[in-house]
């Protein structure tokens, strides 16, 4: 089970007793936001794209989407998202579940630039019902990224 995974990562920090598990799913923005108690945009939503020959997860604010042209501009090439069933077996997680955390070996992550104005944001961990709450600094901790990036749109206040 990949929960099992990222309490096991967790554990490693101290920090499994922070993750939050739920009795209603948490699998979209939405259904997370609602589960947490927390504006959806709080939500860090992990897309899953395959780069080249390479799976890619961008970590983004829940009200952030994908901007193609930044996209392209940063990797090179169209965003590509993967198919639901190639999501466990590149990424490690199942969809509804995905996080940066207890990653397939091959997988690349990236931050977005939506997530840095919160203080903190809920990522999943593992399954389609739990989460947990990082300050932006312990995200970069936690998460093995390769930094941080501007690929989403619909998320500044303008």
């Amino acid at each position: 089970m990949s929960i099992e995974k990222v309490r096991d990562y967790f554990a490693q920090y101290h920090m499994e007793p922070r993750i939050q598990t739920f009795t209603t799913s948490s699998a979209t923005v939405e259904l997370a936001a609602a589960a947490l108690g927390c504006a959806p945009a709080r939500i860090a939503k992990s897309l899953s794209f395959m780069v080249g020959d390479k799976p890619v997860l961008i970590v983004a604010a829940g009200d952030a989407h994908v901007d193609n042209h930044k996209f392209k501009e940063q990797f090179n090439t169209k965003a590509k998202m993967l198919k639901a069933d190639e999501v466990e077996p590149l990424i490690g997680h199942a969809v509804g579940g995905v996080c940066p955390f207890a990653l397939a070996p091959a997988v690349e992550v990236w931050f977005d630039v939506s997530l840095q104005r919160f203080a903190s944001v809920f990522p999943a961990c593992g399954s389609a019902n739990s989460a947990i709450e990082l300050t932006l600094p312990e995200l970069e901790k936690y998460a093995p990224s390769q930094g941080w990036i501007d690929v989403c749109k619909n998320w500044q206040t303008e």
